[in-house]
């Protein structure tokens, strides 16, 4: 059994109709000369028929699903039904396919124009991206190098799909890191003889711009970003935050962490938005620890988790893997 197969054939998936037909259609076809492939994000409110009807939409197209996962969240905008009788509302559906399109697809948007009409049927927000994209990223740092050492190499032996356009710091630490790597590196300090954090900010956004830049990745940057800065980077910049949130936020955490005594520390990849270390969480990781373990250690042990945890929500925002469900993230690992 192939792992859509095992996925269609859940006791939720069976409440969708047919879908397991449809797909068993769509990945019975005849061979078509290989195509381009693309990834299909979409959510909507939860009904019957959901599945059924993506997989038939693409089956008429001429797309093969290569693989697909769903998840419903019944928390999520949900009403019980009231004494009244009224019917609950239903909770929220999300769903990524990778596809297949025919040779003679023009890109994303025209994959995305084909399924209009489930736009209409379901309410439905849809994403079609192009499953090779590769974002030009700008990698913020400020004096520690762990995380921008880990994320250049793993780029570098391609294990992580992106393109670093640019590595930004508030300090000329990291500068011999970078260019040991063929990177460009660009020193923004903050001076208060040249305009202060808004100045370094509009120069930052120019860089951005210049640099066609996609994706902004704060690895250990120790500057706190403006609300505007925030919203104009909002959904495109990703933060790890050294402690397990919503725990230990702010400055100096290790040092937070040590004074509770904790036995369990950890790092927080998450969507940037003007509420310090409050964004959509993407990815967490711990490590036990014990009383023994003072500042020192416990920042050490936590630069490993830092650059894993870091890494792995990189990998799977550039591969589509992360939807936004409000306040928090699904992601189809």
């Amino acid at each position: 059994m192939t792992r859509n197969e095992t996925l269609i054939d859940s006791p939720h998936a069976r409440r969708h109709d047919d879908a397991a037909q449809v797909l068993a259609r769509v990945r019975g076809r005849a061979a078509a000369p290989a195509g381009r492939e693309f990834v299909l994000r979409l959510s909507c409110p939860d009904s019957r028929g959901v599945v059924y009807a993506v997989s038939r939409a693409l089956y008429e197209a001429g797309c093969n699903i290569v693989d697909a996962q769903q998840f419903s969240d019944f928390d999520a905008c949900a009403t019980p039904a009231g004494t009244d009788g009224t019917a609950a509302a239903p909770g929220r559906f999300f769903m990524r396919v990778h596809l297949e399109a025919p040779g003679r697809a023009a890109g994303p948007e025209a994959i995305a124009r084909l399924l209009d009409p489930l736009r209409r049927d379901y309410d439905m927000q849809i994403e079609v991206h192009d499953a090779g994209w590769r974002p030009r990223a700008a990698i913020l740092v400020s004096r520690e190098g762990h995380c921008l050492n880990d994320l250049m190499f793993r780029q570098s032996v391609g294990q992580l799909p992106v393109e670093i356009a640019a590595v930004v710091s508030n300090h000329e630490d990291l500068r011999e890191m970078a260019e040991r790597s063929g990177l460009a590196f660009h020193h923004l300090p903050l001076d208060a003889a040249a305009g202060g954090k808004p100045a370094q900010e509009a120069r930052l956004l120019g860089l951005l711009e210049r640099e066609r830049v996609e994706l902004v990745v704060l690895a250990r940057y120790m500057q706190i970003l403006s609300p505007e800065l925030c919203e104009r980077l909002r959904g495109r910049a990703i933060n790890i935050h050294h402690s397990f949130l919503p725990s230990f936020k702010g400055a100096q955490p290790y040092r937070q962490a040590h004074a509770r005594g904790v036995k369990l520390i950890g790092a927080t990849a998450h969507y940037v938005t003007s509420d310090l270390d409050e964004g959509p969480i993407i990815e967490q990781d711990v490590e036990r620890v014990d009383h023994a373990a003072g500042p020192r250690e416990l920042a050490a042990i936590g630069r490993d988790i830092e650059c894993v945890v870091l890494a792995r929500a990189l990998k799977w925002h550039c591969e589509h893997r992360v939807l936004m469900n409000g306040a928090r993230t699904v992601v189809f690992r």
